[in-house]
């Protein structure tokens, strides 16, 4: 299927994030803070991915109470639900449809080989069926919506291509259906380190250890702590390097970097003599300041859950305009017979 977009027809984009831990400071400056830049661009959908999170045991209540925190940080970090289709992937059930005609296709060698299956299984005793399914179900989300691309961080790249491969082998059996998806992965943010562990990527799932992450909603006492105490080295010089050795120096002048808008040539030149501490203590303010309306908006939202939950039934009402449409073409493909007669609203 066509690879570009129609001729002033907006590139339209599908990404989502797991309810499965607290927001951070990775997450923002990896994604979200490029969706909100970019959102009056192109056609957005956005999903709280909340499928997805269920892989792993979540404590009900606390997934339900993590989905609307995560729908509240996008609202509070500036995604506009009047510009972009912000939702929950359980809200529109042609996710999970797809997902089951998709796998129907999808050969369980492809699964079985993705990098991310393999290291999360091998720390588990038991292995459920929706870890090695959940690429298919990635993809369904993805094709559902023809996305032509999806923001993804290098670690989410090989499920990208996983998907395009199970778009051609469905375009393959039953015809054109799918636009072929394309990872987008921005040249910095995108693989913010860990504070505590420079040498690994910061992430949701590690978020209860103090000094791991600076989360969204952290206060900015809390924020100075966690960059203060940060893992540097022995060295002194601050400056940009890939050397192994300075990957905590890097992360944080990376993440001063992308707050304050300055060059590489600047930051270097503002910190030439100075020590790991006079940089610690810049990052952390402008991490504060950065994250400061971030928290504030956040605290309202979450005040008022009942004005978020509308905002994502209108979302959902908009995904399912176009996820319904699809699911109906993909049926019609596979040779199911549809149903024909039309929903009935009960009213109580």
């Amino acid at each position: 299927m066509n690879q570009q977009p129609e001729p002033n027809k907006k590139i339209r984009v599908f990404s989502g994030i797991q309810p499965s831990g607290m927001l951070h400071i990775g997450n923002y400056l990896g994604a979200i803070r490029r969706w909100v830049a970019e959102q009056t661009e192109k056609e957005n959908f956005f999903c709280i991915v909340d499928m997805h999170a269920i892989t792993v045991w979540q404590e009900p209540e606390t997934l339900r109470h993590m989905t609307r925190q995560v729908a509240a940080l996008y609202l509070a970090s500036g995604l506009n639900p009047e510009q972009s289709t912000i939702f929950i992937q359980s809200h529109v059930h042609a996710h999970a449809e797809c997902c089951w005609i998709l796998n129907c296709v999808t050969p369980v060698g492809w699964l079985e080989r993705m990098t991310q299956y393999k290291s999360k299984a091998s720390k588990q005793e038991s292995v459920g069926t929706g870890l090695l399914d959940y690429p298919v179900l990635q993809a369904a989300d993805i094709l559902l919506y023809d996305a032509d691309e999806v923001p993804v961080g290098e670690d989410q790249k090989q499920h990208v291509e996983l998907t395009r491969d199970i778009a051609q082998r469905f375009n393959h059996l039953y015809g054109e259906t799918f636009v072929l998806p394309r990872a987008t992965i921005p040249e910095s943010g995108a693989r913010v380190r860990a504070l505590n562990d420079p040498t690994s990527k910061m992430s949701k799932s590690e978020t209860n250890m103090r000094g791991h992450a600076v989360l969204l909603v952290d206060e900015p006492e809390e924020i100075r702590y966690v960059i203060r105490r940060s893992v540097t080295d022995s060295g002194r010089e601050i400056v940009f390097s890939e050397a192994p050795e300075k990957a905590g120096v890097n992360n944080l002048l990376e993440i001063y970097e992308l707050l304050s808008g300055q060059t590489r040539l600047e930051i270097e030149t503002h910190f030439a003599g100075k020590g790991y501490g006079a940089l610690k203590n810049e990052v952390a303010e402008v991490v504060v300041e950065a994250l400061r309306p971030i928290r504030e908006r956040y605290q309202e939202f979450m005040a008022d859950p009942s004005e978020l939950d509308r905002i994502l039934a209108r979302g959902a009402e908009r995904a399912r305009t176009i996820a319904d449409t699809k699911i109906q073409e993909i049926k019609q493909k596979v040779g199911f017979v549809l149903n024909q007669v039309p929903r009935r609203i009960v009213r109580t």
